[in-house]
């Protein structure tokens, strides 16, 4: 398989310890040219009609710091369509706090059941239309490549995701299983960014 000039150069990059950056020196998301500054955050979002979990994080100089993070409730009496606004509420109101500059969203996976498969693309819908509307840039990465890029294992369960959530960030506590998914999703998002040799997500 053939390397072009880029990659070569990106991977000496690599290989002597530098970032691969755009002229400017921001780091660079290959498939968009998106060029993304210090102090510009990601955010993740990890879908799901009971539990959506979201984190932000933002890029610095010494690698990703932890900005803020939570999961959105939602209790089993409330119907679907509640739930559907409540995700969209909170996710509105994320943004609007922490206004990011990228969004990484857990891509779809196999579902056996079908009832389960269709509430799940209702939650996802709900969540990646609060962002949408805004106009950021939305990327999908199924929750196999999260966890290799993680833990180094596509299967790895989401305690082992969510402790090198808080080693990478610096969290003085384990975070919430939903908003550690949803951490590890912006991390592998900026990861992303400084190796364009190895892109994982997919815009969507």
């Amino acid at each position: 398989m053939g390397v072009s000039p880029k990659q070569f150069a990106a991977m000496e990059a690599r290989l002597s310890g530098r970032t691969p950056t755009a002229s400017g020196g921001s780091p660079v998301l290959p498939e968009s040219g998106l060029h993304l500054p210090e102090g510009s955050r990601v955010l993740g979002i990890d879908p799901s009609l009971r539990g959506t979990g979201w984190g932000v994080i933002r890029i610095g100089a010494q690698g990703p710091t932890f900005v803020e993070a939570g999961t959105i409730h939602c209790p089993k009496s409330w119907e679907r369509s509640r739930c559907l606004g409540e995700i969209g509420r909170i996710l509105t109101e994320v943004v609007q706090r922490h206004p990011p500059a990228l969004c990484a969203c857990e891509g779809l996976f196999f579902a056996q059941n079908l009832q389960t498969a269709l509430i799940m693309g209702e939650a996802r819908g709900a969540a990646l239309a609060a962002v949408a509307r805004t106009g950021i840039e939305i990327h999908e990465i199924s929750p196999r490549k999260v966890k290799l890029a993680m833990v180094g294992y596509g299967a790895a369960q989401k305690i082992a995701v969510a402790k090198m959530v808080q080693r990478q960030l610096g969290l003085i506590e384990i975070p919430d299983p939903d908003a550690a998914d949803a951490l590890a999703l912006a991390l592998v998002m900026v990861q992303e960014l400084r190796n364009p040799l190895g892109p994982a997500s997919k815009r969507i």
